[in-house]
């Protein structure tokens, strides 16, 4: 059988308890078509690119999906139908990944995130002249 990752939004209104029925009742639809969920990974409340249907931020969710063709269609129908999912995208892949996804994935410190410590008062940075050009100019 094929290799689905399926990603859904949900509305910002509703609460993580609400989100994890979701997610169930997803995957009671996925497993009565004869399909079996690899992973569910719930991402979280994150802000939205651009206003959804009034929603600024949107319930995340990943399903990592073994199913047949014929589901997929199934499920998009159920997803297009709840009031709660304000998206929906499902895409075929060759392989599943193993461990967290990208997006739960820790990524280490970059050296320009460190702090650069004080920069100091303009006369500490020289400005447009040197000090001494600075000095031979106060003193014409």
């Amino acid at each position: 059988m094929p290799f689905y990752e399926h990603v859904f939004v949900a509305r910002q209104d509703i609460s993580p308890q609400q989100v994890e029925t979701l997610t169930a009742d997803l995957t009671k639809v996925i497993e009565a078509n004869g399909g079996q969920v690899k992973k569910a990974e719930t991402w979280g409340l994150r802000n939205l690119a651009y206003k959804i249907n009034k929603n600024r931020k949107g319930h995340y969710v990943l399903l990592n999906i073994d199913a047949p063709a014929s589901l997929v269609t199934e499920l998009e129908r159920n997803v297009r139908l709840n009031e709660d999912i304000i998206r929906h995208l499902t895409v075929r892949v060759e392989a599943l990944e193993e461990g967290p996804s990208a997006i739960m994935q820790v990524r280490p410190d970059r050296d320009r995130d460190r702090d650069r410590g004080r920069r100091g008062d303009r006369g500490e940075r020289g400005g447009r002249w040197g000090e001494q050009e600075a000095e031979e100019i106060s003193d014409e």
